[in-house]
């Protein structure tokens, strides 16, 4: 009991239950569209997603196999070194094993890259379009994510000048992505030499996110930006994985390549955190990164046949704008054009409108390009078969011809 001049307990039930950093956080708008799609199925409708990126393929069998095989072995059955298998770390990269720290998946390395080397109010570059996670992980490290927007017109890929004019004395980092998600754009050879060279002029540090590295076409060759610029290596984290490539999604493996002392802190934090990555998962890995790239090129074949057939229907549909993807497997069309026009009485203000009635009325799962950081457009990914794809498509464009 209190008398009554006390001061009553002051009542927390006011109090958010969660942290603001935590509440602040979006969900992943390709997963939650994925999540859709698959719940309407599941209720019976015929719906056709393009919102995963996520190869319609099995593992290879070969992977598959060492995996088995690894859960036979007792070595795999007890705690391995927090940075990763040795085997792994030391798997044909022209690196040195303790500038490699192997992470649960390529998400897992793009977030573990920004707590590194991010301090609260540091500013970092993001070209956009980008791939809905990366300004989150920017704000959870404390970072302040710096949009440097492109479009269309450049084949979504930004110059030097625009990174120029967004450079400010907070700027510290740059993020790149080639392939790009979300739109198949690839870095060249001589940009990336000009972005790379402008990033050690101003002593900024680059992340680059490779994951699609071996998904390109029409002859393009994407280049690592501490390749083409050795003297970016020291203030340059590159992160990739195996969940593209060889259709290991579930798998959860991933890497981050780094300065030896940038990747010790990684690998500390990774400690307390996760501690290692799966052993069974990382077998399967070292299979994967040093065996031959047979299923890969088959992959991409099919890839590459289902990218052109995408683009050719989108662009012949009125009002919309695809650009030819060299990389990845995402197109990115505008759709500004049909914006502010009506579509079966519902008048389509934002891309993330006309997502919503194309889900409704043509049971087709797209992306709007809310979720990239550029409204007016909408990413499909094209990494399922290809009846599939072309009844999607199909659809998706017979209801677009009805905007008024």
């Amino acid at each position: 009991m209190t008398d009554s001049g006390s001061t009553p307990a002051t009542s927390t039930s006011a109090r958010p239950r969660t942290s603001r950093r935590v509440g602040a956080i979006t969900e992943s708008a390709t997963l939650a569209v994925d999540s859709r799609a698959k719940a309407l199925k599941a209720a019976g409708r015929p719906v056709i997603g393009f919102g995963a990126g996520e190869p319609d393929f099995p593992t290879p069998a070969a992977i598959v196999a060492a995996a088995q095989a690894a859960c036979a072995d007792p070595r795999n059955h007890r705690y391995s070194p927090a940075a990763g298998l040795p085997e792994l770390r030391d798997s044909g990269h022209s690196v040195e094993p303790g500038q490699v720290l192997i992470t649960n998946g390529g998400k897992h390395a793009v977030f573990t890259a920004f707590a590194t080397i991010v301090d609260p109010g540091d500013e970092v570059l993001l070209p956009t379009p980008h791939w809905t996670t990366y300004p989150e992980a920017i704000t959870l490290a404390g970072g302040v994510p710096v949009p440097v927007v492109a479009d269309e017109s450049t084949g979504y890929l930004v110059s030097v000048e625009q990174l120029e004019a967004a450079r400010t004395e907070r700027t510290k980092v740059l993020l790149l992505c080639s392939p790009s998600n979300p739109t198949g754009a690839v870095l060249g050879r001589e940009l990336i030499t000009a972005i790379g060279r402008w990033a050690v002029e101003h002593g900024i540090w680059v992340i680059t996110d490779e994951i699609y590295e071996h998904l390109v076409y029409d002859g393009a060759l994407p280049v690592s930006a501490p390749v083409a610029v050795p003297e970016l290596a020291d203030r340059c984290i590159v992160v990739n994985g195996v969940a593209k490539t060889y259709a290991m999604t579930g798998w959860r493996v991933g890497w981050l390549i780094g300065p030896r002392d940038v990747v010790a802190a990684a690998a500390n934090l990774q400690s307390h955190l996760t501690s290692t990555v799966s052993n069974v998962a990382q077998r399967a890995a070292l299979e994967a990164v040093s065996g031959p790239l047979d299923a890969v090129r088959e992959m991409r074949e099919a890839f590459d046949r289902r990218r052109r057939t995408t683009v050719e229907m989108l662009s012949a549909i009125p009002g919309v704008r695809c650009p030819t993807p060299r990389g990845a497997f995402y197109a990115y069309p505008s759709v500004k054009e049909l914006l502010g026009r009506e579509l079966r009485g519902t008048r389509l203000d934002s891309s993330a409108d006309l997502a919503a009635a194309v889900l409704e009325h043509a049971e087709v799962a797209v992306v709007p390009g809310e979720a990239f950081g550029t409204p007016g457009y909408l990413r499909l990914s094209y990494a399922l078969g290809d009846e599939d794809l072309v009844t999607g498509v199909t659809r998706l464009g017979d209801l677009l011809r009805e905007v008024g």
